[in-house]
């Protein structure tokens, strides 16, 4: 194939796996645009972004800029959810190339009236494109260029700034090169920002062994808003199944009474579609919904494509799942856990069109229903193209909505479904305990190209896991967990009631809850307040007032000679808020150690004054020194300390 274009580009960053899949951003976030893009021989070269959103007719323009090595960068903002398109341009710049060799000749004495001349047929074209004093300016540059007279004013304007910037502002891109297009997709602010409160349904009577009802969650919305938390998600609200149901403590045989797992889905009351008869109406649903959006709480729902063995799916469509010789179903497994009160769907029927239009419809009617944030049950047990094509049809008509895929998981399986569309993340923070694991696990997440697609969310908990740092732990482990999560990440969770309230009981030699409330309704005295109460509300309202706790790719990990310490340095964009986090890792003991101001990133020299006040307890103190003493305590094991220069 013959092309005669001599711009290279190379190198484009950020895409992922070759632009197979799109980078991901929040309205009003900056994309960092790399390139290589070089030339054979010793020509002037000039390269542009160009961008728009899906919606726009007209691409924009940013000209990117030469940093060293044949390496360019540039940079634009997406202002509007959707998909934007980006691409790199690079051409030889023959006019600013002619402009950079004049200017050499006249440096060397030589004379050029030659060269003056082949000038005026680079200005010739831009009359066509500028206009006014600029139009003026090279009808005389023309003039002087052509004539002999007028020789020394030529060769001042030939080396100008004014003609370099006219020949900057309107290039003559002939034999453009262009890279293929890019895309990325820009969620709303939640999907980089969000701060989740889980407790379920059921367990909200002010009766205790009462089921709780919609009525009774409207009662707890004020607190869990006043704590500043944004997102009240719950676990499924639908019918549970009665055959195969598991009893309390996961117990296979279920007695009297025993409400079952919220995740044994479908009864003869309904499916994914229905609401447990236990909890209200669609109606209460609704009015809960809306009376949580009206105190800023989104209401996030379960999305768990499972099936109880008398969920409706199984008889009106028996080809959704893989029935044995025996007449049966393989329930679900996960070793060692097994789910005998769950059917697995079959993703490789012979009806998987049908089978996909029914997940979708089922993901739209609650949309409809008023739900934008979706927790995603093991996603990685379900086809990850399903999850491409059923999050891309949603987003079609949903901008709003955001997913967060629950896959503790392998971790290419985790990036594979971040990659396939999810908003969010769980992650391995909650086994992540000492400094090293941490900072490793936190350079992964910022550091690799999982920065452009990967958006994690820190739980210290989940009704799933009751990691064994927590068993057993004092009130100071729970602090430091929450502080942990609430400044590394800006997504962040928890298991409310049971983190709060400390409640760690596990069955021995497992991270599990002994007692578990998946599988009966617990009683709490929901508006008990402790220490750790105060400092999660104190840390939510922090989060919300700090713009650099409100994302999580940009942090720098500072040195401290103390092991049992961890430092790091947060900012947002414009680094007009700037913060220096130190979290001690002992909660049993003081832990006391000096720890290194990142100065170059705060742009100022040892000695300068930088003053840091805690926003927790509103202490100031100003220091001078690039090394600094701090002392911590289990009682308050943390400092966020806001900078002023």
């Amino acid at each position: 194939m013959y092309n005669q274009k001599r711009v290279v580009i190379d190198a484009v960053k950020p895409q992922i796996n070759c632009g197979e899949f799109f980078i991901k951003r929040v309205v009003n976030e900056v994309i960092n645009i790399d390139a290589n893009v070089l030339v054979d021989g010793h020509d002037v070269i000039a390269a542009s972004v160009l961008f728009k959103h899906e919606k726009a007719k007209k691409w924009e323009e940013v000209r990117m800029q030469l940093i060293e090595n044949d390496e360019w960068k540039a940079s634009f903002t997406v202002a509007k959810q959707g998909f934007y398109a980006y691409k790199v341009q690079g051409w030889v710049d023959y006019a600013l190339n002619w402009q950079h060799g004049i200017e050499r000749k006249i440096e060397d004495g030589q004379h050029v009236k030659s060269e003056l001349l082949e000038g005026i047929s680079y200005l010739e074209p831009l009359l066509k494109k500028v206009k006014g004093k600029d139009k003026n300016y090279l009808e005389k540059c023309i003039e002087f260029f052509s004539q002999d007279k007028h020789y020394d004013k030529a060769i001042n304007e030939a080396q100008s700034e004014r003609l370099h910037s006219i020949f900057y502002t309107y290039p003559e891109k002939v034999l453009v090169n262009e890279t293929k297009e890019l895309q990325v997709y820009v969620d709303r602010k939640k999907a980089r920002f969000s701060t989740w409160y889980e407790f379920f349904p059921r367990s909200t009577s002010e009766k205790e062994s009462v089921h709780g009802t919609f009525k009774d969650c409207e009662r707890l919305l004020p607190r869990v808003a006043d704590m500043g938390f944004d997102t009240l998600y719950f676990p499924p609200i639908h019918p549970i199944g009665e055959i195969n149901r598991k009893g309390k403590n996961n117990t296979t045989e279920a007695k009297d009474g025993d409400v079952g797992s919220a995740w044994g889905i479908g009864s003869k009351d309904g499916g994914h579609k229905t609401i447990h008869p236990q909890l209200g109406s669609v109606a209460d649903f609704k009015r809960l919904v809306k009376k949580a959006k009206d105190l800023g709480v989104e209401v996030a729902m379960d999305y768990a494509l499972q099936a109880a063995p008398d969920h409706p799916w199984v008889t009106e469509h028996p080809e959704w799942f893989k029935w044995r010789p025996d007449g049966t179903v393989q329930y679900a497994e996960n070793p060692p856990k097994k789910y005998q009160d769950i059917l697995p769907i079959y993703w490789e029927s012979k009806d998987y069109k049908n089978l996909w239009n029914e997940c979708l419809d089922t993901m739209l009617y609650w949309v409809d229903c008023g739900i934008n944030v979706f927790r995603v049950d093991n996603p990685h047990t379900k086809p990850y193209y399903f999850w491409n094509w059923l999050i891309s049809e949603v987003k079609k008509k949903h901008s709003d909505v955001i997913f967060l895929a629950e896959a503790f998981t392998k971790p290419k399986v985790m990036q594979r479904l971040a990659k396939e569309g999810y908003s969010q993340s769980y992650t391995y923070f909650t086994w992540r305990n000492t400094k090293h694991e941490l900072i490793e696990y936190m350079t992964e997440l910022t550091q690799t190209d999982q920065r452009e697609y990967m958006r994690p969310n820190f739980w210290p908990n989940t009704p799933d896991i009751n990691p064994y740092h927590l068993q057993g732990a004092n009130e100071s482990k729970y602090i430091q967990r929450y502080a942990l999560a609430g400044t590394l990440s800006s997504n962040i969770g928890i298991y409310g009631p049971v983190f709060e309230q400390q409640i760690d009981a596990a069955i021995p030699g497992k991270e599990e809850y002994y007692m578990s409330e998946k599988f009966q309704v617990c009683h709490y005295d929901w508006f008990k307040e402790n220490k750790l109460t105060l400092l999660i509300t104190r840390i939510n309202a922090i989060r919300h007032q700090n713009e650099a706790l409100q994302q999580t790719n940009d942090i720098r990990f500072c040195d401290v000679n103390n092991e049992n310490l961890m430092a790091f340095y947060k900012w947002n964009h414009d680094r007009s808020n700037e913060l220096l986090i130190i979290i001690s890792l002992d909660h049993h003991y003081p832990q006391r150690g000096s720890v290194q101001l990142p100065l170059k990133e705060l742009a100022v020299n040892q000695g300068h004054p930088i003053t840091v006040s805690d926003l927790v307890t509103g202490n100031s103190y100003t220091w001078y020194e690039e090394w600094n003493f701090v002392e911590l305590h289990p009682a308050l094991p943390f400092h966020i300390f806001k900078i002023s220069k």
